[in-house]
């Protein structure tokens, strides 16, 4: 590859190649098949509460309907701006459904701008219900791209699912305990497309800023592009290397409130210095719009004091979000 095209990264920038046992690879087979679920919220805890990330593999998501939505997604970044820019996430009001153009959200302003381009959507509603709940739009010119996406968004939702019950067997709750809280969950599946950086790369300007996610889980498919990073312990920035056929799957603030700290909604950012173009499929999943989200009983204890107050998941989730889009500054 030719040097000129790849990023010569500012010293704050750059990552460990450490061990990627700090991150660890998870089999969720026996969560799912249920012949041992306890020995996977074993190693589900371990994970979430020193890293907040880990690798899973053996998901049950076919690897080519993953391809398949990478393939879409790239064919929607690759149309003309103009198309792009009339499924403005600004026309979906505070339903947040739609495209971001580069620079059109920031996760950590004021410090970085975010060079990357969004397509989100979520729940099928007929009409705007209010914040999160909205019709999706769709790009009328591209064959399958809804049928792709949605069946994807779905398997999703179900795969979260579990994931959360093997999260609440790690906390010695019992495995339905989040189904309370999730009736009609807030979810968001985005595709994502990062532009490569060449020159010299400062934190000004990278593929994402610093940030940590606002819901309760995140499911990361991410191509072998790499540029993904996450904050150890230690303050260090360590890679998340891209391994075939799994996910990353990381926690987010919900989380670390309803655990009181016990378990970590890690730092994390993108940086693509690689001269090739970048793209990922993150999905969120949340809590209902109104489920209160406080610490559990469980967390609170003599050395590890009761540190945050009842807060909805909607009230937390679009106060994130107003600090990002221009048109959510009145809400």
């Amino acid at each position: 590859m030719c040097r000129d095209f790849v990023g010569r990264l500012d010293d704050k920038l750059r990552a460990k190649r450490e061990s990627f046992d700090k991150i660890p690879l998870v089999d969720i087979a026996p969560l799912l098949d249920g012949t041992n679920k306890q020995a996977v919220a074993k190693e589900i805890r371990w994970a979430l509460s020193n890293i907040g990330f880990m690798y899973v593999k053996n998901h049950s998501i076919p690897q080519d309907l993953v391809d398949s939505v990478f393939d879409v997604s790239r064919r929607f970044f690759d149309l003309p701006m103009s198309q792009k820019m009339s499924l403005h996430i600004s026309k979906s009001d505070v339903a947040l459904r739609g495209y971001i153009e580069p620079f059109g959200e920031n996760t950590n302003p004021g410090k970085t701008k975010d060079l990357k381009e969004c397509f989100d959507f979520g729940p099928e509603r007929l009409t705007l219900e209010g914040p999160f709940f909205g019709p999706n739009q769709w790009p009328w010119d591209l064959p399958k791209f809804q049928e792709l996406t949605y069946g994807y968004h779905q398997k999703m939702v179900h795969l979260a699912k579990k994931l959360l019950q093997g999260i609440a067997l790690s906390l010695d709750l019992s495995e339905s305990y989040f189904e309370d809280l999730m009736r009609n969950p807030i979810s968001i599946q985005r595709l994502l497309h990062y532009p490569p950086q060449s020159g010299y790369v400062s934190e000004d300007m990278i593929g994402i800023g610093a940030h940590t996610d606002y819901g309760n889980l995140t499911i990361l498919a991410q191509d072998d592009v790499g540029g993904l990073q996450v904050m150890n312990r230690d303050g260090d920035w360590v890679q998340g290397t891209p391994i075939n056929g799994t996910f990353i799957i990381n926690i987010g603030d919900l989380i670390q409130r309803i655990t009181n700290d016990v378990y970590l909604a890690n730092l994390h950012r993108v940086v693509n210095s690689s001269g090739r173009d970048r793209y990922s499929i993150p999905f969120f999943i949340d809590a209902d719009f109104d489920a209160i989200i406080e610490p559990l009983a469980i967390c609170v204890t003599d050395n590890n004091q009761r540190r945050y107050e009842p807060v909805t998941c909607g009230e937390h989730k679009l106060g994130r979000f107003a600090t990002s889009y221009a048109h959510l500054a009145k809400v």
